[in-house]
């Protein structure tokens, strides 16, 4: 579908589902696009850039980042949406806002804060993201929270526990009733998947953790080198790897167009109701979600559980254990509206506040507060 006229299957920024809190509308704006806006401009959107995507950010100025991350999956989306119709902008405010709730150091800090949150209901990066835009951002006079849609929120939401969702009211329905969110949410979620499988690639050959030989192995890496190199035999080898992941992202751009257009039409979907009614309907078609899913399956042996890269998320989760535990044990060295909150919410708050951290606000708090330096993750 040429151009950017919305499908009948898109969402529609003028009957959208509304705000927690009701505001006159946007001069100039959708509703879809303030949400965008918002997002952008608030404080946790700018600390991704100084949160780890698979390297600290000190061990290189040229890898990805969760901003960078987020500005990849946010372009790629966007790109999808408009080949199906759908709202670009809800797709690109979801996309945009998904990585909002992470803490420093990727997964390891949140596999580390999920672990010491666990006798209060753990943690989980996308529920932290839910709460950074209903509650914990301060910015506006009249509410706390970006206030953002329903369907924003509703994309950004990518899963929960149904013992959790009845607690969270109708943004999480569907995980008590059956369902899918809309496809603005669906296709940001697998966007997500496209950019990092894709750039953990070049990252990882740019770190030297993985060989380009290696990925020979890898069906999708493979073809398409193949391919480039045919066409130029003499490319040097960082051009022929930009060269080949452009491709793999194409082909996986065309091919997640393809197959969620063919299974919209196939199931005869005709309004944002009946994409609520389905199971969902943005995917890949088969085999090239088995070639996606064997790239990952090698980035997982060979990248993420590398052992120069599981030291350091070592002693990241060390950290963040870390400090969980002081501020728990001494609340009086939170700042005051931290603390504040501690003697309200408990355990959630330093929890709240661990999350919010960039990662060397995070070595920095560490270091002043154990009196300790972590080589692994010293800059020097």
């Amino acid at each position: 579908m040429a151009g950017s006229s919305r499908a009948p299957w898109a969402a529609d920024p003028a009957a959208s589902a509304g705000r927690l809190h009701p505001e006159p509308a946007a001069g100039g704006r959708t509703e879809f696009q303030r949400d965008r806006d918002r997002i952008v401009h608030c404080t946790a959107f700018r600390r991704l850039e100084y949160k780890t995507q698979v390297f600290i950010n000190h061990e290189g100025d040229l890898y990805r980042t969760r901003l960078t991350h987020s500005i990849e999956v946010a372009q790629i989306a966007r790109t999808i949406a408009r080949a199906i119709g759908l709202d670009e902008d809800l797709t690109e405010a979801i996309a945009l806002a998904h990585d909002l709730g992470h803490t420093p150091f990727g997964h390891s800090g949140q596999d580390a804060l999920d672990a010491v949150m666990r006798p209060w209901g753990g943690f989980e990066h996308n529920l932290q993201s839910l709460r950074v835009v209903e509650q914990l951002e301060q910015r506006y006079a009249g509410f706390d929270g970006l206030n953002l849609s329903f369907e924003t929120r509703e994309g950004i939401l990518k899963r929960c526990r149904p013992a959790l969702a009845a607690s969270l009211g109708d943004v999480a329905e569907r995980f008590l009733r059956g369902g899918s969110p809309c496809l603005e949410a669906q296709i940001a979620n697998l966007a997500d998947e496209i950019a990092y499988s894709n750039h953990d690639v070049d990252d990882g050959l740019r770190a030297g953790l993985i060989e380009i030989d290696a990925l020979a192995a890898v069906e999708l890496f493979a073809r398409h080198r193949k391919a480039v190199a045919r066409q130029y035999p003499a490319l040097a080898e960082r051009r022929l790897v930009h060269e080949t992941i452009r491709r793999m992202i194409s082909e996986l751009i065309e091919d997640l167009t393809a197959e969620t257009l063919r299974r919209v039409r196939q199931a005869g979907v005709q309004s944002l109701a009946q994409v609520r009614a389905s199971p969902p309907l943005a995917a890949f078609s088969a085999p090239i979600r088995r070639d996606l899913t064997q790239l990952k399956q090698f980035l997982t042996e060979r990248l993420y559980r590398h052992p120069r890269v599981e030291v350091v998320m070592d002693a990241a989760r060390g950290v963040v254990s870390d400090l969980f535990e002081y501020y728990r044990s001494q609340p009086q060295a939170l700042p005051p509206e931290h603390r504040d909150r501690a003697e309200r919410l408990g355990e959630r708050a330093i929890a709240d506040y661990i999350a919010g951290m960039t990662d060397r606000f995070a070595i920095r708090a560490h270091r002043h507060l154990t009196g300790r330096r972590v080589p692994e993750l010293d800059a020097g």
